[in-house]
């Protein structure tokens, strides 16, 4: 009898528990694909704001002063 109940106690204490960490675990992923979204918008931004800056400073270092 020990034979068979011991993995259906394990099994009933370990599914619930896997179950949770498979859904916590697509929840870890969905953000991280977000996350890596985000980034990527962040990063065209950053580039925008550098070309500018170097636009800007191109602009100073031609400029005559009269």
């Amino acid at each position: 009898m020990e034979n068979v109940v011991v993995p259906i106690i394990v099994a009933l204490i370990t599914g619930p528990v896997v179950v949770l960490l498979n859904k916590l675990r697509k929840e870890n992923t969905d953000q991280h694909a977000e996350a890596r979204l985000l980034m990527r918008v962040l990063a065209r931004k950053v580039d925008k704001v550098s070309d500018k800056i170097d636009q800007h400073i191109d602009w100073h270092m031609n400029r005559k002063d009269d």
